[in-house]
């Protein structure tokens, strides 16, 4: 696969904005940390459904009490996982999370049933999913941002650096896999994603590995765990671009959105990161919160 400079260049320039924009929402505040994200989430529930609906024409029938309950359930998660660091008007947002939730898990199901007797198992299944998929991800990756912590590395709350390590190591995975595909890749790495290479994958994720391992050292955190977070997120990061891609295959679209040139859309673009979140977070939480 020969390097195209000119897809090269956009998808740069396209990466230099938005790397301005989510360190942005990283780095300000826990608020500006929850609405990057809950863009992100619905971004990505739109995208998502717009795919359902060239997967399953059934789904194009569900009602807007539908299309939109089920987003806001997902949101109710990530305001779930705010773990009581979010107020607003003296209103604890995990509280709101928590009851708007439950209520939600009680009326969705019986306007689906409602809509469309015949297609119930079906359209719930992949509404369910997209929690699972998108809602549940997202709000992993906002617990370990709202969790508190009185150590600091590189300037940074330890459990925000935590968030940024990982998605440093998704996007120097995502380059240099890249970058060594396009010089040395010749054997494809699946069928689902022919472009992708085992050269390129294997590349990417060892270059991340060795250079997240080498930052977060520098930061102060333990070795052992920079790099298993980093293999963890390599690895994992592979594993969802690769499912959205056989997603947009089954749908038959070549990107899941048009937001970013060069890059796609919300799914496009935080595929990998929506299942890093969750393994990652299994890992910080086991072996790293509880020490």
């Amino acid at each position: 696969m020969a390097l195209n400079l000119q897809i090269f260049k956009t998808r740069a320039l396209t990466a230099v904005v938005f790397v301005v924009v989510m360190m942005g929402g990283l780095l300000w505040n826990k608020w500006s940390f929850f609405l990057l994200f809950s863009i992100v989430h619905f971004g990505c529930w739109i995208e998502y459904q717009k795919l359902l609906v060239k997967i399953n024409p059934d789904y194009s029938k569900i009602i807007p009490a539908h299309r939109y309950g089920i987003m806001i359930a997902g949101w109710c998660i990530l305001l779930y996982f705010s773990n009581d660091e979010l107020w607003l008007f003296g209103i604890n947002l995990r509280e709101v999370g928590l009851w708007t939730g439950i209520l939600s898990m009680i009326i969705l199901p019986l306007i689906i049933f409602i809509e469309s007797r015949a297609i119930f198992i079906k359209n719930m299944a992949q509404s369910v999913f997209g929690l699972l998929y998108i809602s549940v991800p997202i709000g992993v990756l906002v617990d370990i941002r709202m969790t508190t912590s009185d150590l600091f590395f590189w300037g940074m709350d330890q459990y925000l650096f935590y968030v940024f390590f990982i998605i440093l190591t998704l996007w120097i995975n995502d380059t240099m896999a890249y970058v060594v595909g396009s010089f040395i890749g010749k054997r494809p790495l699946s069928s689902i994603s022919p472009k992708k290479t085992w050269e390129g994958t294997i590349g990417g994720i060892l270059l991340a590995v060795g250079v997240m391992t080498l930052i977060g050292n520098s930061a102060g955190i333990e070795m052992i765990d920079a790099i298993v977070i980093s293999a963890i997120a390599s690895i994992s990061g592979t594993y969802g671009d690769l499912f959205e891609s056989r997603l947009k295959r089954m749908a038959g679209v070549k990107d899941s959105g048009q937001i970013m040139p060069g890059h796609g859309g919300f799914l496009d673009r935080f595929d990998s990161l929506l299942f890093a979140a969750v393994f990652t977070w299994f890992y910080i939480s086991l072996f790293v919160m509880l020490i």
